[in-house]
């Protein structure tokens, strides 16, 4: 396994298991409001996984609205679940195959006509989810969510058996 598919597989893995741990909560629990992140739960979480699609969208010229706002039926944990497992899957495919075809230095144009380069962009994505991580983690500590992992690079290693 290389770099990027361990990076890749771990930011899946780290994501999915703040769905999973989110998805045991009431909603009143989801929607709280704390004084980081994007106030939530449900919208620090819902972010996430739209900007995943957001930046696979424009590094691969897929047109993607940048002001999307969620159904409620698209706000609830089990389709975010489903929505991310999705666009997770084509961030990880793109990523992989730039990386392949030695794409990575590739321009393109963001949505402020920015230049930016695929491979900064995908380390932006992992950056962006792992911040936020951080900040869903720091929320579910403050509802008394206890025996959390770190959700680190290695507790991925050693719990998904791939060490």
């Amino acid at each position: 396994m290389d770099l990027l598919d361990r990076m890749l597989g771990y930011d899946r893995w780290a994501n999915e298991q703040l769905l999973e741990l989110s998805g045991t909560l009431t909603d009143d629990q989801i929607d709280q409001e704390f004084d980081i992140g994007h106030r939530s739960i449900r919208a620090t979480l819902g972010h996430m996984v739209y900007v995943i699609d957001l930046w696979t969208g424009w590094m691969s010229g897929r047109p993607v609205p940048h002001d999307w706002k969620p159904e409620p039926h698209e706000r609830t944990i089990a389709s975010m679940n489903e929505r991310h497992s999705r666009f997770h899957a084509d961030f990880s495919q793109f990523a992989r195959q730039s990386n392949d075809e030695g794409r990575l230095d590739e321009i393109f144009r963001d949505h402020f006509d920015f230049p930016q380069s695929i491979g900064a962009t995908i380390l932006q994505v992992l950056n962006h989810n792992a911040q936020h991580r951080s900040e869903v983690r720091h929320m579910l500590e403050r509802l008394g969510v206890a025996d959390m992992y770190d959700f680190d690079p290695q507790e991925w290693e050693h719990l998904t058996g791939r060490i």
